[in-house]
């Protein structure tokens, strides 16, 4: 199954905004060398439209999932738990930081199973709850 996706260079740790239209499998193989790196940032959608575009920040096993279901709306996924709501945390969002309360903070592992989840079924609703921004 194909995907169109973009991601931080893991030989630059810059975001590289060129859109690929590959197999799930080379996204995975991206995300894994993100992973090895620490932190990254994906973006991916289907072939078949613009939108959705779901988008994952990480740094280390902490991660951060937004949805931009059009070009006015856009959501982040609650939390799981894995950081205190009080807390901060921050991510690489495209080729800035931004920091994030633990209300929006998943286990990576987590968030790369519903990336990957929305890969297969395009649809990103049912991952979750999410809060419009």
């Amino acid at each position: 199954m194909s995907v169109v996706w973009a991601a931080t260079s893991p030989e630059s740790g810059l975001f590289d905004p060129v859109e690929r239209r590959t197999e799930v499998e080379d996204l995975s193989d991206r995300f894994d060398d993100l992973r090895s790196c620490g932190q990254g940032y994906v973006e991916v959608r289907s072939p078949d439209g613009e939108f959705p575009v779901l988008a994952l920040a990480f740094r280390d096993d902490l991660a951060v999932v937004q949805l931009t279901s059009d070009t006015e709306r856009t959501f982040l996924l609650v939390g799981d738990g894995k950081a205190p709501p009080g807390a901060e945390v921050e991510v690489p969002i495209m080729d800035d930081v931004a920091a994030f309360t633990g209300d929006f903070v998943l286990d990576i592992d987590r968030a790369w199973d519903l990336v990957h989840d929305f890969t297969q079924t395009r649809v990103a609703r049912p991952l979750g709850e999410w809060c419009e921004l």
